[in-house]
């Protein structure tokens, strides 16, 4: 019985001490972690203190995905012999000046995709990559401020795709007005005046028109997450069909040193690509502005990251 109940008594005793160590260490491992969250925003008000500094501002991230298979005589799938892929990549880069009159913001935005399905049961099948998405867009934006938070502006900005139709069509926003920036990382542009461009082989579906330009950018870096949203909009004066918008966002999270994880969607709305797609695509020659069905553009792309 003496056996016993020391046995017991030090079985007692032990799961007390674990208890205990168990205890300090979860209370010391929330000091720790109450002393990184300090850290860190410190870290960040010193950043938000450089960021304000003026003097040039550059950086660039980006997300690749890449996905590869073969198979050979897999006989559950359509296609037991085959090799598909999937290649892709996005970039945002942006070069900003920021001076105690003006401020100058430079940005481009580049997303491209291949994609390839080979049957090699069937000779006539493709066993090359083709285009998916593709899309292009650089901006400048010039301002001469009147206040800390407000200045009068120009904006140039070009949109379209390089792998296919490269300038056909592409569309050159030019206009004046005024930029808000009520916070660093906001920029909200309108320009009143502003001349939409647009270049097309099909002259008879796109036109240019003089409209309003509407620029909403949200740029932000917080210790390994990258962040941008932009949402550019044109509102044509001449007609509602001349008019599109485009929102584009990426987001980044770095997991080791440069590299992570990455996720662009975008939404675009543009009636007058729905009806050069149905009419010149699908060849549906009686569609017009008021029967076409414009329906929203959307992409996304998920893969590793890297940033600059």
């Amino acid at each position: 019985m003496k056996k016993r109940g020391l046995l017991a008594f030090f079985l007692a005793a032990g799961m007390l001490a674990y208890a205990q160590t168990e205890a300090e260490l979860k209370a010391e491992k929330a000091v720790k972690k109450d002393s990184i969250a300090a850290i860190q925003g410190r870290v960040n008000a010193l950043q938000s203190q450089i960021d304000a500094l003026p003097g040039w501002k550059t950086g660039a991230f980006g997300t690749i995905g890449v996905n590869l298979s073969s198979f050979s005589n897999w006989y559950t799938q359509g296609f037991p012999n085959n090799s598909a892929g999937n290649i892709g990549f996005t970039l945002n880069a942006f070069a900003n000046l920021k001076e105690e009159k003006f401020f100058w913001r430079n940005s481009a935005n580049v997303n491209l995709q291949w994609v390839k399905l080979d049957d090699k049961d069937d000779p006539t099948d493709s066993d090359s990559f083709r285009e998916a998405t593709d899309v292009f867009n650089i901006s400048s934006l010039y301002g001469r401020k009147l206040s800390e938070k407000f200045a009068i502006s120009t904006l140039g900005e070009y949109r379209t795709t390089i792998l296919n139709n490269f300038n056909d069509p592409g569309y050159l926003d030019i206009g004046v007005g005024g930029t808000w920036t009520p916070i660093d990382n906001l920029v909200v542009v309108f320009h009143p005046l502003n001349y939409n461009f647009v270049f097309s082989s099909e002259d008879t579906i796109f036109n240019s028109s003089l409209g309003a330009k509407i620029v909403a950018d949200y740029t932000r870096q917080v210790g390994a997450v990258n962040f941008k949203s932009n949402l550019s909009l044109f509102q044509s004066y001449e007609s509602g069909d001349l008019s599109n918008w485009t929102w584009i966002n990426s987001f980044s999270y770095t997991l080791w040193k440069m590299i992570g994880v990455g996720f662009d969607f975008g939404l675009r709305n543009n009636k007058q690509e729905a009806l050069n797609y149905s009419v010149n695509t699908l060849g549906n020659t009686t569609e017009t502005f008021d029967t076409v069905d414009n329906d929203l553009q959307t992409y996304w792309t998920v893969g590793l990251s890297y940033s600059f």
